[in-house]
């Protein structure tokens, strides 16, 4: 209590004692002992009605009991029931939930995981990819601040992801595998992983890698097999032993046809193979008759030069050429022009790209001549300041003349641009907005602008090699801002007229894959239209069966998760409601489940994140070691806490019920002593 109040309460004293002397005692025609009593339950009630005005506070400290959470992670992936242990596992998950002891013990906390992580325990056993170092890093911050050792119930086998034993080093967390699978070792051969380039070219060759392995002791002797529907295209004989058990082939194959092109891979199994799903393997490659060819003008050396020419060629069907100005001879073979940082030099290229109604891509920065850039074209000027700023960017929602989404732009460092107004001329778009330190701007920093049928981007900052390597900070791959600047760059070589209505979706898909097809719909003002009500019909060509789809709205696209259809040929057509467009496409799905390649439990991997996080591993019948060892763990003891609440008196109830029943019992006792 603070000593302001205690001050308060002494003049509480007083006064209630004050007055109940004056009423009782000072004006009193008769003092008797009854003046007294009632003197004191004056006191007390106004005593009491000043304490609850004064209001003082308390410290009260409550103390309790807190368990050490137990954290239970159970492998929900199809490999669990390909080996078989699907019902074993149940079983024990089953186990621990019902065991008394244990819950008494700890907070049991229950997750399932494949490649993802979710707080339920809906086991079904059907999950197509699992990633075990995405469950580490998810737990290991939601338990960072706690006591929670970690029972993970799994085969060991990751589909994709960083290598979990690696990251077991940096887990906080006592782990404790359950192996689940069998550790036999057998007699097996498979395709241990098969690389091939997604794109090739009309008439050319494209480069295919096979690895297989083998597990035995024996020498055996098989083959590979390639096969383009019923014809074998490619055959080699294949030896292994218990030495040489890995073999990588490397051969070429030729894209004679434009299009899709599907191929089958099989390791011929060998007599009495107990698993042969795993020596299979189909895979695709669409052949397209044309390349993207682009030219990058510039008469400066500039880390964005680099930059753009990974970004450009990340992508096989795009290949990128930088000549300086003076070198520009013919821009037909081109389909699109990147003109760094202009200057005077450049008139002879502005001056081909008019005649031959080319697309350009603008970029300027602190070294662009812009009294030259304001004189050579009319679409859009610059004040001529003579000052730099740094420029953050700001990703604009409504962008709607083509589907892009922000890739996280809030976070990106800034560009270097000109500083002043920018005054554009003709018909525009604005893709990133200008935010100088925490101010938001309406001026763009990237816009496209199309005119006359010809169509341009705009960058008014240079230092885009930072927002790339930024992308890979974030996300340890280059892969998002690649495709935001590759869509960019396919909107400029395109001249395809714009539609109301676009749908995205790739020609195959790997059966593991997330399948989903994406689609933008605008109004008659090419404004991205929310309100519209979309549904897609996929029919699947060999079985002739189709099934309705919504598509759902996420950001500025819509789209449909289609992940759960089985492998085959499909063609879909989306279409508005209450509108009479439409678009059409098709897909393949390639027969592909991963879970189903492999066989055994890996043991190695969960003995050695045991080890690493100072647990111990088990196997499923070991159900009660596992309890016996967690309830005799000194580690993992209850921890008593406290917690100060600091209460105030106006909050305790019973003070005014105290006050209504002084001022009660005075007044009954007055009223029968006839003084009322």
């Amino acid at each position: 209590m603070q000593t302001q109040n205690i001050g308060l309460i002494i003049a509480a004293v007083i006064i209630s004692l004050v007055i109940a002397l004056f009423q009782y005692m000072y004006k009193a025609k008769n003092r008797t002992k009854r003046n007294l009593l009632f003197a004191f339950l004056r006191f007390l009630s106004v005593f009491a009605l000043l304490v609850l005005l004064i209001n003082p506070t308390f410290k009260k400290n409550i103390y309790y009991s807190e368990k050490p959470s137990l954290v239970v992670a159970v492998d929900n992936s199809s490999s669990i029931k390909h080996l078989g242990q699907d019902q074993r596992l149940s079983q024990f998950v089953n186990q621990i939930q019902t065991n008394e002891d244990l819950n008494e013990r700890f907070d049991i906390k229950y997750y399932s995981f494949s490649d993802d992580v979710k707080d339920t325990l809906r086991l079904k056993f059907d999950q197509k990819q699992t990633n075990i170092s995405k469950v580490l890093d998810n737990l290991d911050q939601v338990y960072k601040n706690s006591n929670a050792p970690t029972i993970l119930i799994t085969d060991g086998n990751q589909t994709y992801g960083r290598d979990y034993q690696y990251r077991s080093n940096v887990y906080k967390q006592q782990i404790y595998p359950i192996i689940t699978g069998d550790t036999t070792k057998v007699t097996d051969t498979k395709i241990q992983q098969l690389n091939v380039n997604r794109y090739a070219y009309l008439k050319n060759k494209f480069p295919v890698e096979v690895i297989l392995t083998y597990s035995g002791t024996k020498d055996v002797n098989t083959r590979l097999e390639i096969k383009s529907g019923r014809n074998t295209i490619y055959s080699a004989p294949v030896s292994f032993s218990k030495e040489n058990n890995s073999k990588v082939i490397n051969f070429t194959l030729a894209a004679s046809n434009a299009g899709v092109l599907k191929y089958s891979a099989k390791l011929v199994p060998l007599e009495g193979e107990k698993n042969t799903i795993n020596n299979s393997k189909d895979f695709a490659v669409e052949v397209i008759d044309q390349k993207t060819n682009i030219l990058l003008v510039s008469d400066i050396l500039h880390p964005d030069l680099g930059a753009i020419r990974k970004s450009v060629e990340s992508n096989e069907r795009r290949s990128l050429s930088i000549a300086k100005p003076s070198e520009v001879k013919d821009i037909e073979e081109y389909q699109l022009v990147i003109l760094y940082q202009p200057s005077a030099r450049f008139s002879g290229v502005y001056e081909k790209l008019k005649n031959s109604r080319k697309n350009h891509f603008t970029i300027t920065g602190s070294k662009t001549d812009w009294v030259f850039l304001n004189r050579i074209q009319s679409k859009y000027r610059q004040e001529i300041t003579r000052q730099t700023e740094y420029y953050l960017p700001r990703f604009n929602s409504n962008y709607g003349t083509f589907l892009l989404e922000d890739i996280g732009f809030d976070g990106y460092p800034p560009l270097i641009g000109t500083f002043g107004e920018i005054r554009i001329n003709s018909s525009f778009d604005v893709l990133l907005q200008r935010n100088v330190d925490n101010i938001k701007t309406e001026e763009p920093l990237l816009t496209t602008v199309e005119e006359n049928g010809i169509r341009e981007a705009i960058l008014f900052g240079e230092g885009i090699w930072r927002w790339r390597a930024q992308n890979y900070l974030d996300n340890k791959n280059f892969e998002s801002f690649d495709d935001f600047f590759g869509k960019l760059l396919q909107y400029l070589a395109s001249n395809k007229r714009k539609s109301r209505l676009n749908t995205i979706s790739e020609s195959f898909y790997y059966g593991n894959a997330s399948i989903k097809i994406k689609a933008e719909y605008f109004t008659k003002n090419y404004e991205f239209d929310r309100r519209g009500s979309l549904k897609i019909v996929v029919r699947n060509k060999d079985s002739e069966t189709s099934q309705t789809i919504p598509m759902l709205l996420k950001n500025n696209t819509y789209e449909a998760d289609l992940s759960n259809l089985s492998s085959g040929n499909y063609d879909y057509t989306v279409s508005v409601a209450g509108e009479n467009i439409s678009r059409s496409g098709s897909f393949s799905i390639l027969d592909y489940d991963v879970e189903q390649q492999l066989l055994n439990a890996d043991v190695t991997k969960l003995r050695q994140v045991a080890t690493n996080t100072k647990g111990k591993a088990y196997f499923l019948d070991q159900n009660d070691i596992l309890v016996k060892d967690l309830i005799e763990d000194q580690r993992y003891q209850p921890i008593q806490k406290s917690k100060e609440n600091i209460v105030s008196l106006i909050d305790w109830k019973y003070l005014l019920a105290i006050i209504i029943f002084l001022l009660a019992v005075e007044w009954f006792m007055r009223k029968y002593n006839g003084l009322i």
